[in-house]
């Protein structure tokens, strides 16, 4: 299925202004509202579901030619539009 990018943005931030945001959503998430993202002339506003899949996934980039890698971490959230449900699980999850 084709993807569409309804909004992107990447920046270099602080640790501190990167929990910020991570604690907006998790306040958003909580309170079962609307979750907006914006940046310049970007915006796009989304109800996450009451039950979305919840994916985690640490990458180890290496280069093809010598130098450094690059490590990242992300959290994804995903759910079918139109459904209340966004699917199964595969374990529990722990972050420490």
């Amino acid at each position: 299925m084709p993807e569409e990018v309804l909004f992107e943005t990447e920046q270099r931030r602080s640790r501190g202004d990167i929990a910020s945001y991570l604690r907006t959503v998790a306040d958003k998430l909580d309170a079962g509202e609307p979750l907006t993202l914006s940046a310049g002339d970007q915006s796009v506003t989304l109800d996450v579901p009451a039950q979305p899949t919840f994916e985690v996934k640490a990458e180890r980039e290496t280069p093809s030619s010598g130098g450094s890698g690059e490590l990242s971490v992300e959290f994804e959230l995903e759910w079918d539009e139109g459904t209340a449900d966004g699917g199964d699980t595969n374990g529990e999850l722990s972050i420490e």
